[in-house]
């Protein structure tokens, strides 16, 4: 296929997963709350979760297609918005984690819904400044002339962007349920929660320091 009939530049895919994966596999709020909820409550969860992170990722991905992010990019005050609004739903989501360990039931089990699991991981998404600066500031690097439409090529790259990221949370959700089966033992869950929830407070303060500026 000639160089200037793919959608993309053919020599922008190579760096352009490389870079993708690189900022999947980097510990933050997506990875930190899933590998714990996954760990204490199991697969299930976990999946419903990462289903409500695509979908959050697919919003922004649809907003580059749309050239909507140049909005938050031009926005400062915006920008700081999503920002602090981010680091407060993580320590909303630690409160909710703590809750959760003091409602436990006698078998050990915590109460929890499909839906509340599913809005955790969209609301955390779209409230993650990080995602937001992905289609922001790394993806336009990769839109190249001659080639398919700005909006077509960020379809394509988005949707590629999207695909690992099922691939590596729903990795990280098999191996934390994995690890997590002792944890889940009713004698440990409580203690094993009150450390998830201070883990999200960890994680809600790195937001606040690592998006300053």
């Amino acid at each position: 296929m000639p160089h200037a009939a793919w959608p993309v530049d053919p020599g922008m895919i190579a760096p352009f997963l490389a870079a993708i994966i690189l900022i999947e596999l980097t510990p933050g709020p997506n990875m930190g709350y899933l590998a714990g909820l996954s760990a204490l409550q199991g697969r299930r969860a976990g999946f419903v979760t990462v289903l409500g992170i695509t979908c959050g990722l697919s919003v922004y991905m649809l907003a580059a297609v749309f050239g909507l992010t140049e909005v938050l990019r031009q926005n400062r005050g915006l920008y700081q918005l999503l920002r602090w609004s981010g680091v407060l739903y993580m320590v909303w989501m630690a409160y909710d984690a703590w809750r959760e360990g003091e409602a436990e039931t006698a078998d050990g089990a915590a109460p929890g819904s499909d839906w509340r699991y599913f809005q955790h991981g969209l609301l955390a998404n779209l409230l993650n400044p990080k995602a937001a600066l992905f289609y922001v500031t790394l993806l336009p690097g990769f839109i190249k002339p001659d080639h398919a439409a700005p909006a077509t090529q960020a379809l394509v790259l988005g949707s590629s962007h999207v695909l690992v990221s099922v691939v590596i949370h729903t990795t990280i959700v098999l191996l934390a349920d994995r690890a997590g089966a002792v944890l889940r033992r009713a004698s440990a869950s409580k203690i094993v929660r009150g450390g998830f929830a201070l883990s999200l407070l960890a994680m809600a303060a790195w937001l606040a320091v690592s998006t300053a500026g």
